[in-house]
């Protein structure tokens, strides 16, 4: 079975469910690629207005697959694929809708944090370990700069603790909370209540929301890249994943 699945939930909805529940919809080189495809497809059709992504089994996104992360023959191209991705989501002409549930970490709460609303059912937790693993969460700076506070970003990065569905509320990383089995409910309605807009307004609602910016993200995604690819070709990021992995807590080097 594919690990990436489209679907119409209506003539101008596409849901987009991430297909690993077996290692909780961890991002690989293979679903990534799938992942931008189906956004690409999404996008390049005139009908399709509302994106909707979402994970199958019990959890939305666990982060990177550790296991190819850990292979340096891939960390190139994982690290590009990530970016290329995030991309994809941002700029994708769609209005993106993510549907989160049980946990999205790491990579995971990246490509939430990429798209344009977050809904999460309670109970979900959230967070960004990268450091814990001797790893930068570059690219997803680009995003949380735009969305929160710097206080919570420090909290967030540095911090690197999971937080509440609550938390994230509060601070602004997801926009609403439901119980878990009214999420789906939730989301359909958010779309549904999206399709009343004009098309056109909400694409150039979007466009000019990024032109806005100081800078654009494609260009900030790009430095950051730098940095994440820097950090994973480190002593510390190859100590940290093998931790993890071997399930013990790292030897950093003083």
């Amino acid at each position: 079975m594919s690990v990436v699945l489209t679907e119409q939930s209506s003539a101008h909805i596409t849901i987009i469910t991430l297909n690993r529940p077996e290692r909780r919809n961890a991002l690989t080189i293979e679903l990534m690629s799938k992942l931008i495809a189906a956004v690409d497809a999404a996008s390049a059709d005139d009908a399709q207005r509302v994106l909707i992504l979402r994970g199958a089994g019990a959890g939305f996104c666990s982060g990177m697959d550790l296991n190819e992360t850990a292979d340096p023959t891939k960390a190139h191209e994982s690290g590009g694929m990530v970016a290329k991705t995030l991309l994809a989501l941002s700029q994708a002409r769609l209005v993106t809708i993510a549907a989160v549930h049980g946990a999205a970490v790491a990579g995971g709460a990246g490509i939430m944090s990429a798209c344009d609303f977050v809904i999460a059912a309670e109970g979900t937790k959230i967070g960004y370990p990268e450091v814990k693993r001797g790893l930068v969460a570059g690219l997803v700076m680009t995003f949380l700069r735009r969305q929160l506070r710097e206080r919570d970003i420090r909290e967030l990065l540095l911090g690197a603790e999971l937080i509440d569905v609550a938390r994230a509320r509060e601070i602004g990383l997801v926009n609403r909370i439901v119980p878990a089995d009214q999420l789906e409910g939730e989301v359909q309605k958010l779309a549904t209540s999206l399709l009343q807009g004009a098309p056109g307004a909400l694409a150039n609602s979007k466009r000019l929301l990024e032109q806005l910016w100081s800078s654009p993200v494609k260009e900030d995604i790009e430095k950051a890249l730098s940095h994440h690819m820097q950090a994973r070709e480190s002593l510390e990021a190859k100590e940290g994943v093998a931790a993890f992995l071997e399930k013990r807590k790292p030897h950093w080097a003083e």
